[in-house]
């Protein structure tokens, strides 16, 4: 039984398919696999429910013919199985003498460290309002409790409410596109374009590339694929610390959804705060006006009739080439998507002149997280998103009961104009956290620890 991660609710799935497995008496080997899964999860977390059967942790699909041909060998089968239950064995070991090592701190001690901004309604004649324009933000360290820092006035958007862009022009997101990460889904190390003329894997990453080129002409003008998108800007304002509601208008007295947020635990030194996503918009008791955005874009519909096309012909290069690239396209259209937010829609950057280069290096004003990943790794919150911006009716993507999008070349999140507004990792949560959080989200605590389990402390 093959078992393939994509998005973080899948680890703990997998988790409970072993404990099954286990309580019904199988005996048949679990392979363990996808984006999501690694040697060390697979040890600590899969394994051990399932003591009575072999599970195996498999890097890559092409590695699952040889992992099955030493099960089903009669010579090396035993020692083999042996051989992985000691490695599965020493990489649990490893991993609890690494636990312990991180020292945290209550909840309420991290949200006294949190990241400050020195939040007006008006700039004063002494301290200039940090301009919405900026290209780059400063430091995003610069003043924790905000001593030192400059005012700051959120802008407000030109645009309120949700707006949806149907069959976007593909031929747009086309010349946006970032490589790098194309080459690493075919699983050749290096940037783009460099890689084209490595002396280990240029060869093959210019004949790849060849080929991507071409399919990608004929994805555009024989329109194999349809983009939409769906986007809004809304007034917002953060409570409890860590929590941004996001208000229907801009009297702020109508709550169309509450964005439940983690904050990062670690002690931390004096100057570097305890991050939360919250900590970039402005307090509701602050009584500063500030706003929020989300959007979820799509580059994937068509694709199933097409890939199934290919199946057909057992031609599995050019159906694995079209997803990819589809891939590729939705990230494209989020990057595009964002930058005409803040030009266009929001404004906030109206004057942003940004090389390609540097968008891709996101040396731009403002971030756009998006749940699942690092900052925001609960995933259920993609639920509230969608139907804020009632994203099946308005741009065709669903979701699975685990939150995973559908079509799966798709991208979701938030847009945040704080110029100091930056990437981070909640990194692991304590149990105070995780109760908290389980309460502000009307969650039983076992339901949070099930979706907060990859960030777990304890």
């Amino acid at each position: 039984i093959g078992l393939s991660g994509l998005i973080t609710p899948s680890l703990e799935e997998m988790a409970h398919v072993a404990k099954e497995m286990e309580r019904q008496g199988f005996k048949i080997p679990l392979l363990i696999g996808g984006a999501t899964t690694s040697r060390v999860h697979t040890a600590v977390k899969i394994e051990p429910n399932y003591p009575s059967g072999t599970t195996v942790y498999v890097t890559d699909a092409s590695r699952a013919v040889g992992v099955c041909s030493n099960l089903l060998s009669n010579t090396s089968r035993d020692s083999y199985i042996a051989e992985l239950k000691a490695d599965y064995a020493a990489a649990r070991e490893q991993h609890e003498g690494k636990k312990g090592k991180a020292s945290y701190v209550s909840l309420e001690e991290a949200r006294k460290h949190g990241f400050r901004t020195n939040w007006s309604k008006k700039p004063t004649p002494l301290s200039p309002p940090l301009s919405g324009g900026k290209t780059t933000a400063p430091s995003p360290d610069k003043g924790r409790a905000g001593e030192g820092l400059e005012v700051y006035v959120p802008p407000k958007p030109i645009l309120l409410g949700v707006q949806k862009l149907e069959n976007y022009p593909l031929n747009i997101l086309v010349d946006i596109i970032d490589w790098t990460p194309f080459f690493q889904a075919w699983e050749l190390a290096g940037r783009y374009p460099k890689i084209l003329d490595d002396k280990v894997v240029g060869e093959e990453a210019r004949k790849l590339f060849a080929d991507a080129q071409a399919m990608l002409k004929k994805i555009v003008n024989e329109k194999w694929l349809s983009a939409n998108a769906v986007f809004g800007l809304f007034p917002a304002n953060s409570v409890n610390s860590d929590d941004i509601e996001i208000y229907t208008d801009e009297k702020r007295n109508k709550v169309a959804m509450t964005w439940h947020n983690l904050r990062q635990q670690t002690k931390k030194p004096a100057d570097i705060p305890n991050y939360c996503l919250a900590d970039y918009i402005a307090p509701k008791d602050s009584k500063v006006k500030d706003y929020i955005g989300g959007f979820a874009v799509t580059t994937g519909l068509g694709i199933d009739a097409r890939v199934a096309e290919f199946e057909k012909q057992n031609d599995d290069y050019s159906a694995i080439m079209l997803k990819a690239l589809a891939d590729r396209l939705a990230e494209a259209f989020a990057e595009h998507l964002h930058l005409r937010v803040r030009r266009e829609f929001w404004g906030y950057a109206a004057d942003e002149t940004l090389s390609n280069d540097d968008i891709i290096a996101e040396k731009y004003c403002g971030i756009r997280p998006a749940p699942g990943y690092p900052a925001c790794p609960e995933h259920t919150e993609k639920g509230a998103l969608f139907k804020l911006l009632q994203a099946p009716k308005n741009a065709a993507i669903t979701l699975t009961e685990s939150f995973a999008m559908l079509p799966t070349a798709a991208v979701s999140g938030f847009y945040f104009s704080h110029p100091q507004a930056q990437y981070f990792a909640t990194g692991k949560i304590d149990k105070d956290q995780v109760a908290d959080y389980a309460k502000r989200k009307g969650m039983t605590l076992e339901e949070a620890e099930r979706w907060l389990a990859p960030v777990l402390s304890y």
